[in-house]
């Protein structure tokens, strides 16, 4: 069988999709025994992968853009031209380009864009409205990383039930982190997010959370690149009271990561959808203690791994974070059912998944 994934995001994105797409494919090339397994991207401008994997097939000599624009006006070029013929496609980024053969599979991560259209970045969500439902129709099999995230699909797309197939991603499980990693803003002692600057991550909100903590003579760091509709987050940062303890750190890499979930006095998420949640589960296997909102997935995916807080009452969410700094015997058990949580996740047992789905399929 020959197995062709698409891991374009791998090489455009650093974050969310493209870390999906980078770590699976990195799994993937471990266990394809006599499948042939091939990575097909564009790299126009040579920038290439960082770590090239085994396998992977990169077209120089059309740039990436003008495809993807003959595939929204036209859909025109078959997407094999470029890539080769292969048994199974996979694709990692909600869209399934033209195709002229094989047996087809998508990663949709959530329904964030059709649930909650306001959060959606306007060209994207152009994008996704206009070509969702024909992916839907064409796909053989739609992969998606939670049961939150399947229902979601199935509630919009009852046609696709019998196609839909829940495979977790994984969790990277941290070794103790060095602390001279971190970076120098982030001096503790600090409570800490991390995501995308956009609106669905609600960092306003954490603002009037942590400007409640009159008691906590630390700071919040917030760790994440600027994303789209982030203009009047950026000003409620600067509005903020207590804007000289806050932090912005838009450039942050995996290393540093590591550390700042592994020194932060708690970690906390109120973000309003999620399909999975990432930030908290590595956070968790870092030792940070948790405290997250419950929404989308996040209650699915995070158990007892983490304090779950329902409503979004500022003064609620302030006292609960303080507990949870101040109280050393809870904070320490919160930390090892966090540890004990993200340990269920893992890329060996995602790539294991999709694999045997790629099989079936063929």
């Amino acid at each position: 069988m020959k197995i062709c994934v698409d891991i374009q995001a791998a090489v455009a994105q650093g974050a969310g999709v493209g870390r999906y797409t980078r770590l699976l494919a990195e799994n993937l090339s471990g266990i394809a025994g006599s499948d042939r397994l091939s990575f097909f991207y564009f790299d126009f401008m040579r920038r290439g992968l960082s770590s090239p994997l085994p396998g992977s097939r990169a077209v120089r000599w059309c740039p990436g853009r003008l495809a993807q624009s003959c595939w929204k006006r036209m859909d025109w070029p078959p997407y094999d031209w470029f890539a080769g013929r292969a048994d199974v496609y996979h694709f990692t980024n909600f869209i399934i380009p033209p195709l002229s053969g094989g047996k087809k599979a998508v990663t949709i991560y959530d329904a964030s864009f059709l649930r909650c259209p306001e959060f959606t970045e306007s060209r994207n969500l152009a994008f996704l409205s206009a070509k969702i439902s024909d992916t839907v129709k064409r796909a053989d099999a739609i992969i998606t990383i939670s049961h939150f995230s399947a229902a979601e699909l199935a509630c919009f797309f009852p046609q696709a039930r019998g196609r839909i197939h829940v495979i977790y991603p994984g969790v990277a499980q941290q070794a103790p982190p060095a602390i001279q990693n971190r970076p120098k803003m982030a001096e503790p002692p600090y409570i800490l997010t991390v995501g995308t600057i956009e609106p669905r991550k609600n960092i306003a909100f954490l603002v009037e959370i942590f400007e409640k903590m009159r008691a906590f003579k630390g700071r919040l760091v917030i760790a994440g690149r600027l994303g789209w509709k982030y203009s009047p987050i950026l000003e409620r940062l600067r509005a903020s009271p207590r804007a000289a303890d806050i932090r912005l750190l838009e450039n942050v890499n995996d290393g540093e990561l590591a550390s700042l979930y592994a020194g932060a006095e708690a970690f906390v998420f109120p973000s309003l959808y999620e399909g999975f949640g990432f930030p908290p589960l590595e956070a968790a296997a870092c030792g940070a203690p948790v405290v997250s909102s419950a929404a989308g997935s996040l209650r699915e995916v995070l158990g007892n791994g983490a304090l779950l807080i329902d409503k979004y009452d500022a003064g609620q969410w302030a006292e609960a974070v303080m507990g949870i700094i101040n109280d050393v015997s809870r904070r320490r058990a919160l930390v090892d059912r966090g540890r004990l949580q993200a340990a269920r996740y893992t890329w060996a047992e995602t790539a294991r998944k999709t694999m045997e789905l790629y099989r079936s399929l063929a």
